[in-house]
């Protein structure tokens, strides 16, 4: 350990000699301060909330992260290409000693800045809410600097509703066997209409289980965040409904009736110890109004809780941006491990844009092929053999992707939702140990295997 500690104060005094470490903390701290200065809000907990945590945060994201791409790159194939590693590596150190010591002085450098560009958000943060009307700061208070957490009722799964009425279809109608996958669409989707529209004057009930949270949502209340879509051409400002929350056989059922806006999310104050025994939050809402509305299995009907603090919740979403750096020093170094640092630089760019190519790949696999179909020529037939080899490497790429940016810490921050210690070990075993220990492994085993003086010879 002492000497990869040795290696890892060379790397910051490398980075410091480069003049790196200032020229960020110029940038962070000319993003932290200066931006929301700049930039202001409109007054409200909402806009702060967008300007200080969501614009401040990315920035801060986007400048650490490239320049962890640039340092990584730059620290060891530098060191190649000038000789100096050669002087460190004749020495009794193995050479994923080396590689490791490297990675942790980047680590390093990236905890100090980012704890203090962080540090520096979230006191601002304190600091601009006081300013906020008495209103605004009770929303922003209840709704934005918490942690809370979600639960929503279980999606259904049709999937042996649709085959039993596929089978029933099927006696009555002599389908041809090219029509089942169509059919099967078709069902499934009248199973989710009739799941999620609920019709005039009529009742829906939703079951959400809250898990083991109930344990200490004792006299607490919680929140229902609500959002409804309509069918109708010329949409109402409003629309009546009536929410009654508990066990409907119970003294203690809740009922209110609210008029809200369609395609907007609405939150309501639920009082404490509602659910029942087994932690069941039951909610049923009664549609008052001459249209049907449709409530989404997605984002219809969810509840809110508070989890812990909004100080907890913002050091363990800084620490996921942390794990996203140290990501991007392990692909740097790895592709440093065997190529020049222009080129490493290159390759490690190209990794980072394909990363945001998620999009795409999603829209490949969701239409079966990477060629544009042209029914006349058949020239996606011909070339169908691309398809083989391409579709099931964008399945196994898009699956590592997901791995990566399946969390959402700003986002999570900016609207008050909790980032659980659960998510955050997650995030650990994906982020560091997983793929970073996949590039980790690369970057030793090829560092490992070269010859640094023919690299030296090259350049």
């Amino acid at each position: 350990m002492q000497r990869i500690l040795a290696i890892t104060l060379l790397t910051m005094r490398a980075a410091i000699r480069y003049r790196l470490v200032l020229v960020l903390s110029a940038v962070l701290i000319g993003s932290v301060i200066v931006l929301p200065m700049v930039i202001k809000d409109d007054g409200t907990a909402r806009g702060l909330t967008q300007i200080i945590l969501t614009y401040t945060l990315a920035l801060i994201t986007a400048f650490l992260g490239f320049s962890t791409l640039w340092l990584a790159c730059g620290t060891l194939a530098r060191d190649v290409q000038e000789a100096q590693i050669q002087m460190v590596a004749v020495k009794p150190i193995p050479r994923w000693q080396i590689w490791i010591g490297k990675w942790f002085g980047i680590l390093a450098l990236n905890a100090i800045l980012l704890g203090i560009s962080s540090g520096a958000v979230f006191g601002l943060m304190q600091w601009r809410a006081q300013k906020l009307p008495p209103d605004e700061q009770a929303i922003l208070k209840s709704e934005i600097m918490v942690a809370r957490g979600s639960a929503r009722e279980p999606i259904p799964d049709f999937e042996k509703q649709v085959e039993e009425q596929l089978k029933r279809r099927i006696e009555k109608t002599d389908l041809p066997v090219s029509d089942f996958d169509y059919m099967r669409t078709q069902i499934r989707e009248q199973l989710k209409a009739m799941d999620q529209v609920v019709g005039s004057d009529y009742r829906r009930q939703w079951e959400i289980p809250l898990g083991g949270a109930q344990v200490f949502l004792k006299d607490k209340p919680l929140f229902l965040r609500v959002k409804f879509n309509v069918a109708e051409t010329r949409k109402a400002p409003t629309y009546l409904g009536l929410f009654a929350v508990g066990d409907p056989n119970s003294a203690e059922l809740y009922q209110t009736n609210m008029s809200l806006s369609p395609d907007s999310f609405h939150e309501l104050i639920v009082p404490p110890n509602l659910y029942n025994e087994e932690g069941v939050l039951i909610v049923n809402f009664v549609n008052r109004n001459p249209t049907a509305l449709l409530f989404s299995a997605e984002e219809g009907m969810e509840v809110l809780y508070p989890e812990s603090s909004f100080g907890v919740n913002y050091f363990r979403g800084v620490t996921i941006i942390f794990f996203w750096l140290a990501l991007l020093a392990a692909i740097g170094l790895s592709a440093s491990s065997f190529l020049s640092f222009p080129v490493a630089a290159f390759v490690s760019v190209s990794v980072l844009i394909v990363a945001f190519s998620s999009g795409i790949l999603a829209l490949v696999l969701e239409q079966g092929t990477v060629l544009e179909v042209n029914h006349e020529t058949g020239f996606a037939d011909k070339m169908a053999w691309i398809d083989y080899v391409a579709l099931p490497l964008f399945k196994l790429i898009l699956s590592l992707i997901n791995l990566v940016l399946g969390f959402s810490p700003i986002d999570a921050l900016s609207t008050g939702r909790s980032i659980t210690w659960w998510q955050l070990a997650r995030a650990f075993a994906q982020i560091i140990l997983l793929i970073g220990g996949m590039f980790g492994l690369i970057g030793i085993t090829i560092f490992n295997r070269r010859e640094l003086a023919t690299a030296q010879g090259n350049h």
